[in-house]
């Protein structure tokens, strides 16, 4: 992962797939972007969430305390599926790719989300701290919420992120 910063803001980001040997990039104002080694390039999109019964997503709970941890693995039982790749990366590719409803996150290091998050904003994502505020390269607390739209990420929130 590789993200670039301007005047205190993510402005390009890129995330590369040894193992396929593929990349998604993001510049900012120019969507999101799969690309092979062939050459070939497809854009990327987030897909509308289902109702919240039936969303998918990624929730890594391991970085809260005790407490958190139990209200919150509580509150995810309201959704279809949840799980942790361990692995950022792999994680925004499959939110980009359409294939999960949400991504949240407790830890920020900005190698870990800088650029994925401008990926899937670019892909059309909405993504705010857990108070709302916009997620900057310097934050490394704050919680990070990712949905495919506002209100997907208001109902996330006060539903089942309820830190």
């Amino acid at each position: 992962m590789l993200s670039v910063v301007s005047k205190g803001e993510t402005v390009a980001g890129i995330i590369y797939d040894p193992m396929g040997n593929d990349w998604v990039i993001a510049e900012k104002g120019s969507g999101a972007w799969m690309c092979s080694a062939d050459g070939s390039q497809s854009q990327m999109n987030v897909v509308p969430a289902p109702e919240l019964s039936q969303m998918v997503g990624i929730a890594n709970t391991g970085y809260f305390d005790g407490d958190v941890r139990r209200r919150l693995l509580n509150n995810l039982a309201d959704v279809r599926l949840f799980t942790s790749y361990r692995c950022a990366a792999h994680e925004y590719r499959t939110f980009c790719g359409g294939h999960m409803h949400f991504l949240m996150y407790n830890k920020l290091m900005p190698w870990d989300h800088l650029a994925g998050t401008l990926i899937s904003q670019e892909a059309g994502a909405y993504a705010a701290r857990f108070d709302g505020s916009p997620y900057l390269p310097h934050h490394t607390s704050g919680g990070l919420l990712l949905a495919p739209n506002e209100e997907t990420w208001e109902l996330l929130r006060e539903k089942i992120f309820t830190v």
